[in-house]
This record gives structure tokens, sequence and C-alpha cells, in this order.
């Protein structure tokens, strides 16, 4: 009588060919299955192809465009960089880095992080020790390249993470500069949440008839994400965040608001009232950034005040609230901080503080998002404020066509 040996379980990547070090460095950071955008982009990627990925914040991007250089990187080949990853800010540099050393299929695949507020020493130091991904923001990369210690010779392999923000007017030019120092036979990738029809066609110049994966869902949020907007009076507006941190108890949370001053504001009255509070935005010292971001990671801050410098690309995995305590500018701002939740499959809540004077902003973001949020009602912070009236009627000229629909769907909301 002979038995049947059982097969070992075999992870999920094996089914995109990926090399046996690789799948077991995936099994090792807790890989199980690969994300829609990480089955997609994958295959497309390891045959040579350039690359356009559009997906929701959260779901697997950085694994998706660094799996297809580690199986096709050789230890042979180190002799500088083979492969650039350019992105936006200065912490989404890090993680990614973080993430390439964590997936590599051996020690000898080294990642280097190139940023601004870092000594320029430590970053030359890995530079010469030798590494296979360079990792940086446009703006330290292109100070590297003119002092000579960075050579972009041997590169092979391009990505543009978070290509929306990387391909606006005030990165392009840098961009440009860049991607002239690199070899023209090159892969390049382009991820994204979103690519806005201008920017998809301004993409087309670096690329070689890329293949585009939209994953994107029409609804540009996270389904998962509950959203709520509650009407407030400026001068409440603090007295309601507190009612809504003793109301929900968020696990983590990052609070929102618009300019770096208003954060110190916020930070200077918030850690009166909690503790583990902490605020981040842009004129902070890198390496107290640094120190900030990896206590959010490892849950010793539960309260995050924050600029959008933490907007876009940040994994924080147990990130339960996204108060938006200001809300952004640009719709798609909102977007991106609301992804912060809710990260591959989990759930989240995001609650946006309106003012009386913010209704079109609103408007706004609800027509970007193609979605119309929930209000929530809570007693004793409604916002009032009357809308003047005018004696005549006849005195408003104002089109009906053209604000009808919007004064009846929204006049009561605020």
């Amino acid at each position: 009588m002979t038995t049947a040996l059982l097969a070992e379980p075999r992870s999920g990547f094996h089914s995109l060919s990926l090399c046996p070090e690789l799948v077991a460095s995936l099994d090792r950071a807790g890989y199980s299955d690969p994300t829609p955008i990480q089955a997609a982009v994958i295959p497309e990627a390891l045959a040579g192809r350039d690359v356009l990925g559009q997906a929701q914040t959260g779901t697997g991007k950085t694994a998706a465009f660094l799996l297809p250089f580690m199986h096709h990187w050789r230890e042979e080949e180190q002799h500088g960089p083979q492969a650039l990853i350019l992105a936006p800010t200065r912490e989404l540099v890090v993680q990614v880095a973080e993430e390439a050393t964590r997936l590599s299929p051996s020690p000898n695949c080294r990642s280097v992080a190139i940023y601004g507020g870092q000594r320029f020493q430590q970053q030359l130091t890995q530079l010469k020790r030798g590494a296979a991904i360079a990792v940086g923001s446009p703006g330290r990369v292109l100070d590297h390249l003119s002092r000579g210690t960075l050579s972009l010779d041997k590169v092979r392999y391009v990505v543009l993470d978070e290509a929306d923000r990387m391909l606006d007017i005030g990165f392009r030019p840098d961009i440009e500069r860049i991607l002239r120092r690199c070899p023209s036979k090159r892969q390049t990738l382009l991820m994204s949440a979103t690519l806005p029809p201008p920017v998809l066609r301004l993409a087309q110049r670096y690329m070689v008839d890329p293949v585009n994966i939209n994953l994107s869902p029409e609804r540009v949020t996270v389904e998962n994400i509950a959203q709520s907007y509650i009407t407030v009076d400026e001068d409440r507006k603090y007295e309601l965040l507190l009612h809504v941190f003793d109301r929900q108890e968020p696990r983590q949370c990052i609070i929102f608001c618009e300019r770096k001053r208003w954060v110190e504001d916020l930070y200077r009255q918030l850690r009166l009232d909690r503790k583990r509070v902490a605020m981040m935005h842009g004129d902070l010292p890198q390496p107290l950034r640094n120190r900030i971001m990896q206590g959010f990671r490892d849950g010793k801050i539960t309260y995050l005040v924050a600029t959008d410098v933490v907007g876009r690309g940040i994994d924080v995995k147990n990130i339960s609230h996204v108060i938006n305590y200001d809300l952004p500018l640009d719709p798609e701002n909102y977007v991106h901080r609301i992804g912060r939740t809710g990260r591959i499959g989990a759930d989240g809540v995001a609650v946006a503080f309106v003012t009386p004077e913010q209704g079109d902003r609103l408007t706004d973001i609800e027509g970007f998002i193609n979605k119309e949020i929930d209000r929530e009602d809570i007693e004793g912070f409604q916002a009032y404020t009357p809308r003047p009236v005018k004696e005549d009627p006849k005195e408003f000229k104002t089109p009906t066509k053209v604000f009808g629909r919007r004064t009846k769907k929204y006049s009561n909301r605020l």
C-alpha cells in the first residue's frame, strides 16, 4: 500500500511565474495571493512591456511594480542602479524603499532611498556600496546627478509612482531632465490611482506602446470606506472633533488640515486633551518626520494631525478613521486623503467637517467621486447660516437651467 504525499500549499504568486526566491520572500513577508492590480500588471511587466497602471489607493501597486524587476534581477549586473523609482514625497520614497528591502529575493538586491532632508553622505555611502534599486524624490536625484554621485547609465527599469502628481506642472521639468539621463532603451511603468486624460496623453511621451491597465472603478473612492460629512461652524470644529473621538473611538486616525500653521495650532490644542498625538507637515526636519511616521506605523501614535504630505501613498494598515478637519481645495486630494484608511479590503471611516460657506466645495467633491456623501447630524453641532433673501425676486437674474438643479438639491444642506 502506498501513501500519497500531500503537496505543500503553494503561494498564489506561483501562478505569475515568479522565480522561487521571490516567491519565498513573498511568503516570508506574508503575501498570499496577488491583488487584482498585481495579477494584471506583473505578467505584462515580466514580458518587458511599458505599463500604465491605474488602481485605487491601497490595492498593492508597490509590489506590482517591484516584483517584475526583482524577478529579472541578476547579481552579476550589479554595477550601479538598474531600477529607478521616482515618488513625489519623502515619506513615499522611504516606504517604497522599505518595501523593496522586505521583498528582496537576495541580500545583494539592495535598495537606496534618495531624498532631501537626509544627510547626503549617508546616501552616498549606500550608493558606493552598490544598490540595484534607487528610490528617490526628483529634487534629490537631480542633486546627485549634478554632483556626479549617481549614474543612471545602467538603468533599464523606470517607475513613476503617483504618476499624476509626478507629471503635474511642478514636477514635470525635473522628471524630463531625469529621464533624459536614463538610457532610451528601458522599460517604463507609470502607476497611479487616477490619470486624467491630459496626464494620460502626456504620459505616452515617455513610453513605447504601453499597455493601459485601468482597474479604478467609476466611483474613484474605495467602496468599503463609510463616508459622511457634518456641518459645523468654524469656531466649533475642535469641540466637534473631540465629540467624534469620544463617540467613535478610532484605533488610529489622521486629521487633515489644509495649511501647516493650522496643523501646528490644532496639534498644540489636541495634545492637551489626548495622549499619543503627533503632527506632520513639510517644514519639519526629515529625521523627525521619519521618527513620527515610524511611530505611527508601530501604533505608538493614535492621532496624527497632518497636511497632504501624508495624503498620498502612505501605507499604515491600522488607520480606522480619516477626519477632514479642513475640506481640501482640490477634490482629488479628498480621494487621496480618505484612501489612507480602508487599506486592501479593510473597513474605514472618513468624516468631513463642512462649514456653512463650503457647500460648493462639498458639491465639487461629490461630483468628482460621483457619489453623494451622507450627511450626519449631531445634536448641538448643526451649523446654520441663513441665506440672504432678495426683496424683489425679479432682481434675481441667474438662469434656472444653470443653477436651478444645484439650488434645489443643496439649498438645505449647509
